[in-house]
């Protein structure tokens, strides 16, 4: 998974004037929970731009004034309820040897044949989470959207990894194939085509069949007819 860097400063004080005093310089105040003990610090709100507005997943490294590095996950934010304006975020600590619990967006790739057909592609989960070591999160969980047809969806147990656990049970639906009207419609004039085709045949064929049936007749009774003197 891809890792961006917070470059960030503790923070001596904690109350409510010293955090209102950093938000006013351009700063958001943060914790690192995970530790031995919760590490507040803060950091210029630009820097936040590619980890917050992205549908991406990522994990931080952040990097406090001094030389303390800890690698990271985003765990919660608070905006202004009227601005969006970040104003808190919550980060957990991550260890290599210890599971971690995490959001993974989903990225369909290829033409489903049932949208080809006129089918509507519905996606009921943007993002699955999942539980990992932090070496196993992936970027991205990909599905192939090329075979499936009208009706067909994809569950959560058709994409169990070995390197990963879905937190959700395994007959969740994650994306399908909706039929719309004008597939339907669609549908039933080829139906409709092919019996017509198929009857059309049928009688073309009887025709024949007489026809060479009523030559054969003929053909035999002016062979045993003799003429009459």
């Amino acid at each position: 998974m891809k890792s961006i860097t917070i470059n960030g400063s503790k923070r001596e004080s904690v109350g409510k004037k010293a955090t209102k005093a950093l938000r006013n310089a351009g700063q958001v105040p943060c914790v690192l929970y995970g530790g031995d003990q919760p590490v507040h610090f803060s950091a210029n709100y630009l820097a936040f731009s590619k980890l917050v507005y992205t549908p991406n997943a990522h994990t931080v490294v952040i990097a406090i004034e001094g030389g303390e590095t800890f690698n990271a996950v985003l765990q919660d934010i608070q905006f202004h309820p009227v601005t969006d304006r970040i104003l808190h975020i919550d980060f957990y600590q991550l260890y290599e040897d210890k599971e971690i619990a995490l959001n993974i967006p989903v990225r369909l790739f290829g033409n489903s044949i049932g949208v080809k057909n006129g089918g509507v592609l519905r996606r009921n989960n943007r993002k699955l989470r999942i539980k990992a070591l932090p070496v196993d999160l992936p970027d991205f969980i990909e599905i192939d959207l090329e075979p499936l047809k009208i009706g067909d969806k994809v569950y959560v147990g058709d994409l169990l990894n070995e390197k990963y656990t879905f937190l959700h049970s395994e007959n969740t639906v994650v994306c399908q194939i909706k039929t719309a009207r004008l597939a339907i419609v669609d549908e039933v004039e080829e139906d409709e085509e092919g019996i017509e085709g198929e009857e059309g045949a049928e009688a073309t064929e009887g025709a024949e069949a007489t026809t060479e049936g009523g030559k054969t007749e003929e053909g035999a009774k002016a062979t045993t007819e003799t003429p009459k003197e």
